[in-house]
């Protein structure tokens, strides 16, 4: 008896078959976009260099810009990107990347459209390539990382406004890693509710618009729940917000508020903290971790607020658009805080 082709092509095998094809299929093209992509990053870094020498060496002048992009979309007509605008932005890229490896271990894996905003939103070599690499770790899309760049992610991570007590209630790696988690003050510049809002108004903008707010959040969060509900001593209790996060291992409680600190409101959180850790904590989860934010603070009181807390708490401040006016604060302020903040990170990727 002959074999149903028909029912042949049916079986899991064949299925399996097609969707290994289709996915070697797929991750064929991606390689081949990623190689493109680095090879025209890198030619548009050669292409820039050679303006860059030929004007230093040769005396060459601005004007040379205007001829070489007629000449060269007249030779190569079926190409684009030689109009004058990216000629000269292929000489600065190559004027402010004089390191070639960095340019094709970095630099190159980022679209050409990438460091053109990395060029156009900073003047600040250092800042940029912070940027660079967090782009390249987090899979920002073009516009993410111009809003990060604009919201002033890198100076609101190293801010010396950021109160919370991780060091002294959480191990050296661990607290390393919720430091840079947590931000002063945090951009909800997605929001455009009155100055007056409730905490009810405040907690459903955030979760309407939970994309934008996990971005500002950062790599790692996971959303848990919102008014998140437990039950200690035959009382019910609820978190405004409650999330996992999955390189520190731990569930993170954020309460929100719309006034000034309270220190009271510290002892609240370390309760929920507890309650946490005995209630939903499994195997392997780190202790959990509180954010509160509120729509301002005093940092002496919030210090002490925490001093002998033994969860641990960070507390920071947040503004909505309403609120958003100069929200980029001064970089001749912040250079010497974020250069060393650069270097430790530096350091601790090479072990020194």
């Amino acid at each position: 008896m002959k074999p149903d082709k028909n029912k042949e092509i049916t079986t899991q095998a064949y299925k399996k078959a097609i969707k290994d094809i289709k996915n070697r299929i797929l991750r064929a093209r991606q390689k081949a976009v990623v190689s493109v992509n680095k090879e025209l990053i890198f030619l548009y870094w050669e292409i820039g260099d050679i303006i860059l020498q030929k004007q230093k060496n040769e005396g060459w002048g601005t004007k040379v810009i205007d001829r070489m992009s007629f000449d060269l979309s007249r030779e190569l007509a079926d190409m684009k990107g030689f109009s004058v605008r990216n000629l000269k932005y292929m000489r600065k890229f190559a004027e402010e990347n004089r390191n070639r490896e960095f340019v094709q271990a970095v630099l190159a894996q980022l679209t050409w459209y990438h460091n053109i905003a990395l060029m156009d939103k900073s003047d600040n070599v250092k800042e940029r390539v912070w940027y660079a690499k967090k782009a390249i770790e987090n899979g920002w899309s073009r516009n993410v990382l111009v809003h990060q760049i604009e919201s002033g992610l890198l100076k609101r991570q190293v801010s010396t406004g950021k109160t919370h007590n991780f060091r002294a209630t959480l191990p050296e790696s661990q607290s390393d890693l919720a430091n840079e988690t947590i931000k002063d003050p945090y951009i909800f510049d997605f929001l455009n509710i009155s100055e007056h809002m409730s905490e009810k108004e405040l907690e459903t903008g955030l979760i309407n618009h939970l994309a934008s707010f996990l971005l500002e959040l950062g790599k790692g969060f996971a959303y848990v729940g919102r008014q998140y509900h437990l039950e200690a001593g035959g009382e019910d209790f609820y978190i405004d917000l409650l999330f996992y996060h999955l390189e520190l291992r731990c569930y993170v409680a954020i309460e929100l508020k719309t006034g000034k600190f309270k220190p009271e409101y510290a002892g609240k959180m370390n309760f929920y903290l507890t309650a946490i850790d005995s209630l939903l904590n499994k195997p392997g989860d780190n202790p959990s971790i509180g954010i509160i934010l509120c729509k301002d603070k005093n940092k002496v009181i919030a210090e002490y607020s925490l001093r002998d807390i033994k969860k641990p708490i960070g507390i920071s401040a947040y503004k909505t658009a309403a609120k958003i006016k100069n929200k980029l604060p001064d970089i001749k302020d912040m250079e010497k805080e974020m250069d060393d903040y650069l270097l430790k990170e530096e350091a601790a990727k090479y072990g020194s």
